[in-house]
């Protein structure tokens, strides 16, 4: 199975959305996707577990989950004891550039977690602040008083400064990824992220993993979504949108340093991917900077 590329409401001016306190389970949860948007997902209850990028996180009340754009990830909400969730969706565009000279930025807590691919924090310090901020940008949506984007903008940005505050390089070790899952899965997955533009196939992961190619299959698909192969196009797929979106280098070499040894290949893939070719991709990047 493909990816799904969430979709938001198409034209709308005030680039944000919520699914406020909502019940998650196998059934009404989308599929593994990814998208552009900013993501913050709390856990008020429930269990499970959550597939961010290449890691595996179990699920537990006052949970907060940090996801980047064009990060794949996929929740596996637990059947007798389903997961109560929020989950906040935002462009950059909303949030203003610094002009303090500073250093600060509201997205810090999301850069690190880029940087240390570490996406989970507990919250139970500072969990009240967390959720009085989520209710008050449910309740100005609810409510839409004069400036209710402005209030849920101001809202949000408080957040992401109580995040921030809580993402410093000092406590970057202090949450460490834990699942009760297969742990070669895990392995697996950080083998795949160390050598995701080299030749990998199914059967060396299994070896490596010491199990069968059939067995290692099945798992990899029900905790990730999709077949190794289809995985590992995606994560190139979106390594590519960075590198077209951050430098000027030319398609072809991009292509290349993607894994894509065919640009034909690389330029029909991408687009199956992300609906839009590699050259309008970063002519529209160019035109709405992030």
């Amino acid at each position: 199975m493909k990816p799904l590329r969430k979709q938001f409401k198409p034209g709308s001016p005030f680039m944000f959305d919520i699914a406020y306190r909502e019940t998650k389970s196998s059934h009404t949860e989308l599929p593994e996707h990814f998208h552009d948007w900013y993501e913050i997902v709390y856990i008020y209850a429930g269990s499970g577990t959550f597939f961010i990028d290449q890691t595996l996180y179990d699920v537990k009340p006052g949970d907060l989950f940090l996801i980047p754009g064009d990060t794949i990830h996929r929740t596996l909400p637990d059947a007798t004891d389903p997961v109560i969730a929020t989950a906040l969706y935002f462009s950059s565009l909303l949030i203003p550039p610094n002009v303090y000279g500073d250093g600060f930025s509201f997205l810090d807590a999301f850069e690190h977690s880029k940087q240390t691919k570490q996406y989970q924090l507990d919250t139970r310090t500072y969990r009240e602040m967390v959720e009085q901020h989520m209710d008050r940008i449910h309740e100005e949506l609810c409510e839409k008083r004069p400036g209710c984007r402005q209030a849920i903008q101001l809202a949000l940005q408080q957040l992401l400064l109580v995040l921030a505050r809580h993402t410093t390089p000092c406590t970057a070790s202090d949450s460490v990824p834990t699942t009760h899952v297969w742990p070669w899965i895990g392995q697996a997955l950080q083998y795949i992220e160390d050598h995701l533009f080299a030749d990998i196939h199914l059967p060396h992961l299994a070896r490596e993993a010491a199990v069968s190619p059939s067995h290692f299959s099945r798992v990899f698909k029900q905790l990730t979504g999709m077949n190794v192969t289809e995985y590992i196009l995606t994560k190139r797929i979106l390594s590519a949108k960075e590198l077209l979106t951050r430098t000027d280098d030319k398609v072809s070499d991009i292509a290349a340093q993607c894994g894509f040894e065919s640009l034909p290949y690389f330029h029909k893939k991408f687009k199956a991917v992300t609906g839009s070719t590699p050259s309008r991709f970063r002519r529209l990047t160019l035109n709405f900077p992030s």
